[in-house]
């Protein structure tokens, strides 16, 4: 009775075809969750508080001279 019961079973899951799964789709990656426009206009505000500060600590420690205070 059993063995009828289990062989019904698996002939009714092989009978059925399930669907396949959709793709999964996989947002695109982000660099801290910033577009790629955004990313580089951080990285070019970095660089110019990174020259002018380069410049007051070159000018705060004498090494540099502006021309018209020379």
């Amino acid at each position: 009775m059993l063995d009828d019961l289990r062989q019904s079973a698996s002939d009714l899951l092989e009978q059925e075809e399930l669907p396949a799964p959709p793709p999964v789709q996989r947002p695109p990656t982000r660099f801290l969750g910033m577009t790629p426009f955004q990313t580089c206009i951080v990285a070019l505000m970095l660089l110019v508080i990174t020259c002018l500060l380069s410049a007051s600590c070159l000018l705060a420690t004498s090494k540099m001279v502006p021309p018209f205070l020379y």
